[in-house]
């Protein structure tokens, strides 16, 4: 199985996944970088008492936006009043490891469930949303005709890891590296995945027989508009979903293979 988190972030997956016997490739699809500048989240940050909600949307956003506040020594009694609503439980404790209780969770750790989850109680609020550099504008612009005023501002960004170019190519050519299947936890892991392979001069044979492993549906989308397919999808939008998934396919697999 090839695992393409973050660096930083590959360990969770791959220790679940080896724990179930699992061969796991460690290569990373996406690499987590400061933004060019913090001068739109210093400002916010320096504001707080200005807002009645925040908003986190990945574990890479909490902690970005934690450096920030030790960088500027603001003291954790600013955030108090806040409320903050927290995409998914991995997102949720990175918030309540740091003392900070988090008052909503969406049903679905998606986008366009956090909107459903606050729609009708940030009327005339003023809003914070902590995020990459480049996402989907779901949650402010719905929020915005809810009436709710939204600052956007950019913790972090995502790049190519232009390191894992050669290392994915050769394993994917490599008959006895070759990978059945390979994990997706964001849309940026899969655009990265197809730039890594060299875009729309990619070679599908590389990838033919290859499992596709999604992490949920926004994932699955981004998959199927770049022309590959959702082999496994997670029921549940986590981690602990994503591996549910694949073991299930695995076992599935195995079982066909006998008969």
């Amino acid at each position: 199985m090839l695992v393409g988190r973050a660096r930083h972030q590959a360990g969770s997956l791959a220790v679940e996944l080896r724990k179930r016997g699992a061969q796991v490739i460690e290569i990373p699809f996406i690499e987590i970088r400061e933004p060019k500048s913090f001068r739109s989240l210093d400002s916010a940050l320096r504001n707080l008492a200005s807002y009645e909600w925040l908003i986190l949307t990945s574990v890479n956003g909490v902690d970005a936006m934690w450096a920030r506040l030790m960088r500027l020594k603001v003291k954790p009694k600013h955030l108090e009043h806040l409320r903050i609503a927290a995409i998914g439980p991995a997102t949720k404790k990175a918030i309540e490891q740091r003392g900070r209780k988090v008052d909503v969770v969406p049903k679905e750790y998606v986008a366009e469930s956090v909107v459903r989850s606050l729609r009708n109680k940030v009327k005339g609020k003023r809003i914070l949303l902590v995020r990459a550099k480049v996402a989907r504008d779901v949650i402010p612009r719905e929020l915005r005709r809810a009436g709710a005023r939204v600052d956007v501002v950019e913790a972090y960004e995502t790049v190519v890891p232009q390191s894992s170019r050669r290392r994915l190519r050769s394993t994917l050519q490599n008959p006895k590296k070759r990978p059945q299947m390979v994990t997706f936890t964001s849309s940026s892991t899969v655009k990265n995945f197809i730039e890594l392979l060299g875009g729309a001069n990619r070679n599908q044979s590389n990838i033919q027989g290859v499992l596709m492993a999604s992490i949920g549906p926004v994932t699955s989308a981004t998959l199927r508009e770049l022309g590959l397919s959702v082999d496994i999808a997670a029921q549940e939008y986590t981690i602990p979903g994503l591996v549910a998934a694949m073991v299930e396919a695995a076992i599935s697999r195995r079982a066909a293979h006998k008969l």
